[in-house]
């Protein structure tokens, strides 16, 4: 029996048994007899004649008989009877009942219920209207998913147009610029969201450009950045080269060059950044890197950020286990077996690390930039390993463990009136005073540290900094990937964890609301926010109904914005982990946002001057990011939970997906 009908086979079989319907014959004559002796019994000289002679005494016997006749065996007319046959029935009835109704009320049973159907099947039918509704809100998602592909290709187009091969597309002017090396970066970056997208065109295009132009560069280009060369162009290279079919990948499109041809680009780059390693007199590598010479090279100040040189193992790691060289993933994992050993507070560490002494440099504690993906990468690397509690990398989930303690601790705050909770920073180490400063460095190699905090500070006696990678990072440590629902029927999740999940959904919540906030409905570059020692007026968002319009501030020299993807990706992670919906509906909102204000109908998508003014003033880029993440975690948040499942996947700093091993 189909698992579609109303019930089961043993509910007709036991229907049949006990509720079999009379025939419609015998359900007429039962009808004409009780016709014959009612009718009879309401004439009073046929009942006087009757009990006084023997026809009487026949029929007062056929009348007591034929009512206990239908007293036991009436039921109602059976489904096959027709409108009319059941309406001529009704009239006889009717006739009698008006004048003997004490009768009728005396032979009239209850109506027969309806068989009750087991409990697994009774879920099936109750479930179709829900079934329904899930295909309805599928299909809704499957759409909104397609609207962020034609956005990808529209920025794409303006970028084919007119700045192929440059690292940037300036749209409003229509022309390239080189700003993170030049080599093509754009087109790294971009190409695997294709290959997710299935968008055949632009991996064709972008491939075809790698094949023929990005080995040439590569050996003729000057200086580049350790950090920013690694996470865009050999990340992208090698989620490319898994995509598209290399090493047992993933084969998502049969469009652009072979696999290995990614991977060969990608080798050829990654020994000649390998120099910053190998030159440095410690374990923590140099800045900068000439690929013509090839040399490496200290920053200016003779110094290297944290969250640079601890955010290049994902990709080196990787690159080692499909390549067989096992050069690359020794030495990007010496610098965090060095930095296990230093003195930390609470697990956080300063910002800033010297290549000479292998020492941290300063006191400055933040999660912001130059420190944020240092944290990220701590767990991400040791889910790229297998999570295996038993192996040589248990020490990172360890040190992560022990700085997302430090950090709800010392750094979590939250704002008045209505309490958003925010993470703060200590400029001054665990002995200064927590009013955390960030310098505003949006240029050159930094600009990509700068973007991973959402909400900045900038002066001593002003809370707060923000960072909207944190919620993303959060729900991943407390899940290892799996959803919330399968990791508790695991008994995975300790109470650490949903404490850790507790906090990445309040960050989530406030970084959603520093886009509900403005005019625009697009979140500034930099904010601060009220507290009990801070408070500026005059400085909304513009969005007089928020209702958080007085827990933020926005300054004016603060208030652009760069197409930046740190609270989609958040957004991202934790709909994939908790399955609530409300994170798409905040992604869509943000979405919607930047079709609006950000779109340039020539091709491509623009910055902002000021996100609190409408309409607003366009800065005339397109960061290389909105293509290779933006858009990426837009599409995945929109679409099918199976596609780069989190609990087999892990995205690189700059939305690259790498298998986890074994998986």
């Amino acid at each position: 029996m189909s698992k579609s009908l109303p019930y089961s086979m043993k509910d007709v079989h036991y229907d049949n048994a006990k509720f079999r319907q009379r025939s419609f014959v015998k359900v007429n004559v039962s009808y004409l007899i009780l016709r014959v002796i009612t009718q009879s019994l309401l004439t009073s000289n046929t009942k006087h004649d009757c009990i006084s002679c023997s026809t009487g005494k026949f029929l007062a016997l056929l009348m007591i008989f034929g009512m206990a006749y239908l007293m036991f065996t009436h039921k109602s007319a059976p489904h096959s009877v027709t409108q009319g046959q059941a309406e001529g029935i009704n009239k006889e009835v009717k006739g009698i009942s008006d004048s003997s109704g004490r009768f009728e009320r005396f032979w009239r049973k209850p109506p027969r219920l309806p068989p009750q159907l087991p409990p697994d099947e009774k879920g099936s039918i109750d479930n179709i209207p829900h079934e329904l509704q899930k295909l309805n809100t599928g299909s809704k998602w499957l759409d909104r998913q397609q609207r962020v592909k034609k956005a990808f290709i529209h920025a794409w187009s303006g970028y084919k147009m007119y700045a192929m091969g440059y690292d940037e597309l300036m749209p409003l002017s229509q022309r390239g610029v080189d700003g993170l090396g030049g080599l093509g970066a754009t087109v790294v970056d971009a190409l695997d969201t294709a290959l997710i997208m299935g968008a055949e065109e632009v991996v064709s295009e972008a491939g075809l450009w790698i094949e023929t132009q990005l080995s040439d560069r590569i050996s003729k280009k000057g200086q580049v950045n350790l950090f920013e060369t690694t996470i865009r162009v050999l990340g992208g290279l090698l989620s490319a080269y898994h995509l598209s079919g290399g090493e047992q990948g993933t084969n998502l499109t049969h469009k652009g060059p072979k696999p290995t041809v990614y991977l060969d680009t990608a080798r050829d780059l990654a020994d000649r950044l390998l120099l910053a390693f190998t030159s440095s007199p410690t374990s923590i590598p140099f800045s900068d890197v000439v690929l013509h010479d090839p040399s490496a090279h200290r920053a200016p100040d003779g110094l290297s950020s944290t969250a640079e040189v601890s955010t290049v193992q994902l990709e080196f790691n990787y690159l080692s286990s499909i390549s067989g060289d096992p050069r690359y993933s020794i030495e990007a994992m010496k610098v965090l077996e060095h930095i296990k050993d230093l003195p930390k507070v609470e697990g956080l560490v300063p910002i800033y690390i010297s290549p000479d002494s292998g020492e941290f440099s300063g006191e400055n504690i933040r999660l912001g930039s130059r420190g944020d993906s240092y944290y990220e990468y701590l767990v991400k690397v040791w889910l790229q390993q297998g999570r295996n509690r038993d192996g040589n990398f248990t020490y990172l989930y360890d040190m992560y463990e022990e700085a997302m303690r430090g950090v709800r601790h010392l750094l979590v705050q939250k704002s008045i009136p209505n309490g958003l909770v925010f993470v703060g920073e200590l400029p001054y180490g665990p002995k200064g005073s927590f009013s955390p400063k960030m310098d505003h460095l949006v240029h050159g190699a930094f600009s990509r540290l700068v973007r991973k905090s959402c909400v900045v500070n900038a002066r001593p006696d002003a809370p707060i900094i923000l960072v909207c990678f944190l919620p993303g990072t959060l729900a991943l440590g407390a899940t290892k990937g799996l959803t919330k629902e399968k990791a508790m029927k695991k008994n995975l999740l300790k109470f650490e964890d949903l404490e850790n999940l507790k906090l990445a959904e309040d960050l989530a919540k406030t970084c959603f609301e520093m886009y509900s906030v403005t005019s625009t409905g697009l979140a500034p570059e930099i904010a601060y926010f009220h507290t009990k020692e801070y408070s500026e007026q005059g400085l909304d968002g513009g969005n007089k109904n928020s209702k958080f319009v007085n827990d933020i501030i926005i300054k004016h020299a603060d208030r652009h914005n760069l197409l930046r993807p740190e609270t989609v990706e958040s957004l991202f992670v934790l709909y994939r982990i908790t399955e609530d919906p409300k994170y798409q509906e905040w992604g869509w909102q943000i979405f919607e946002a930047f079709e609006k204000y950000t779109k340039v109908d020539s091709g491509g998508y623009s910055s902002l001057d000021d996100v609190t003014v409408v309409p607003p003033h366009r800065r005339d880029k397109m960061e290389t990011f909105f293509l290779g993440e933006t858009l990426k975690y837009f599409y995945l948040l929109f679409g099918d939970r199976s596609i780069i499942p989190l609990d087999k996947y892990v995205f690189n700093t700059e939305a690259h997906p790498l298998p986890i091993q074994g998986s």
